[in-house]
């Protein structure tokens, strides 16, 4: 497939998980990539895995002053960018009563925040008609304990694309939100016990975790010329997760 020849990509956060999938989705389909990462270990290590059409610009996508330095970058080399993927962000698992005000700051910073300034900082160079995707998360359509500030900084987000999608509408960019359910991922894996994912995996109705692959190739399809007549739109990848029940427990 050939569904980005031509054209130019940022994902933030693409240095591991559903980042660096989509960042070697978009490669396979003809893009040049640009990923970011705050790791500068961990960010050469993902360039050396995707190949030379892939530039990695170390930074913090929360950091007003590398989101300045990165769009300077690629307005230097590329002139240009068609897609945009707001992915970076963080979990954040507590009761309520638990969040610091630290921790407010910590994950509203890395997951509204980034989503924000991202693509405020680098719109100027972003094509008409091209596309932006945030990624959210199935725990905005859900009340679950233990996730109120994480579960809110993916709403703000979600609401974001809402808000982008039509304020961008005049120069045809589209904008939507990926939300994906239980991923398996890097973090995911360092977090969950083997015998935590079985119990997970028992919850979802597709009987399993998704991959980061197919969170991918929904980012992929929403950032693509396919989804045309798609905007304001959050996509679900949660195996059913959100809105039906596994039958081996009812």
């Amino acid at each position: 497939m050939t569904r980005f020849l031509g054209k130019i990509a940022l994902i933030t956060g693409g240095t591991s998980g559903m980042g660096l999938a989509t960042a070697h989705r978009l490669l396979a389909e003809g893009a040049r990539v640009v990923v970011t990462g705050r790791d500068k270990v961990r960010l050469d290590t993902a360039v050396t895995s995707l190949g030379d059409r892939a530039l990695g610009v170390p930074g913090d996508a929360a950091d007003l002053a590398d989101l300045e330095t990165l769009a300077s970058t690629i307005h230097d080399r590329y002139d240009r960018l068609d897609v945009v993927f707001a992915n970076a962000g963080v979990g954040a698992f507590q009761s309520f009563g638990d969040v610091t005000e630290a921790e407010f700051h910590r994950v509203v910073d890395v997951n509204f925040k980034a989503a924000f300034f991202t693509v405020q900082k680098t719109l100027p160079l972003l094509s008409d008609e091209g596309a932006i995707v945030i990624n959210a998360s199935f725990a905005l359509h859900r009340g679950t304990p233990g996730t109120a500030l994480y579960s809110a900084t993916k709403a703000a987000a979600h609401n974001l694309t809402r808000t982008l999608a039509a304020e961008l509408a005049p120069r045809r960019i589209r904008v939507n939100s990926v939300s994906p359910g239980t991923i398996d991922t890097p973090a995911f894996r360092g977090e969950v016990s083997p015998e935590a994912r079985a119990a997970v995996a028992a919850s979802i109705t597709a009987g399993r975790v998704g991959t980061a692959e197919e969170v991918a190739a929904v980012v992929a399809f929403l950032a693509s010329d396919e989804a045309s007549y798609i905007t304001g739109q959050d996509i679900l990848v949660d195996g059913g997760l959100t809105h039906t029940t596994p039958a081996p427990m009812l």
